[in-house]
């Protein structure tokens, strides 16, 4: 994030003011994981996934028994991705977080691997049912989950607990703008509600700063 806060500009652009430093701990991190789950707005910015390519990494993987590279999971509400994103021509497994209604587009499709339907059935939040949606990748076997963005995806996940870690890199420049989005959007905590956070680790790489947090407790909104 900008040192304002900013994963992006007020257009929403692709954010690659990241030191190859911040891209090579992003793939360091993707390289310990299972999955990596993001929103389907960061799909449709980028067009792709940051891919483990590293060969130490890459062979950490196979001592590990692991498949060379984590599931990519793009989570999407309706569904509406366009199939002509270079993401689906990337050597990756690829599996869709959705709803019943998103699902649709994508029956006897091959892009996706795996298509996970899981509605809420809650009139408040309709949706993705993200607490069922854990529960299932889990007993498909993704224990270790990297949650890529973007901050709507975030802030949902916050507000039911389901981080337990998080890493911030603060890069050195100003982007600004009322609507540029933020590590974590939705509609936001109430301070007495906020997560909590522990400071596991703070390192400075050339103009980089590295934080990285433990989540300690999330008093949510939907909790009181």
């Amino acid at each position: 994030m900008s040192a304002d806060g900013k994963i992006a500009d007020w257009q929403r652009s692709p954010a690659r003011f990241g030191s190859a430093i911040d891209k090579a701990h992003l793939e360091q991190q993707i390289a310990l994981a299972d999955g990596v789950l993001f929103g389907a707005g960061t799909l449709r910015a980028y067009g792709t996934t940051l891919r483990v390519s590293h060969p130490p990494l890459l062979q950490q993987r196979q001592e590990q028994g692991k498949p060379a590279q984590p599931v990519q999971i793009v989570a999407s509400q309706t569904g509406l991705l366009d199939s002509q994103y270079p993401f689906f021509q990337q050597p990756v497994p690829r599996w869709l977080i959705t709803t019943t209604a998103g699902a649709q587009p994508w029956q006897g499709q091959s892009e996706f691997e795996r298509v996970l339907r899981v509605d809420t059935d809650s009139k408040e939040h309709q949706g993705i049912d993200w607490i069922a949606a854990f529960q299932q990748l889990v007993a498909l076997g993704l224990e270790r989950l990297v949650v890529a963005g973007g901050g709507e995806l975030v802030a949902s996940l916050l507000a039911l607990g389901l981080i337990d870690e998080l890493w911030l890199t603060v890069c050195p420049l100003i982007l600004g703008g009322a609507t540029a989005p933020t590590p974590a959007e939705g509609i936001g905590f109430l301070a007495q509600f906020a997560p909590r956070l522990e400071l596991v680790s703070a390192e400075v790489k050339e103009q980089e700063v590295f934080l990285h947090y433990r989540l300690v407790g999330c008093p949510t909104q939907w909790d009181s």
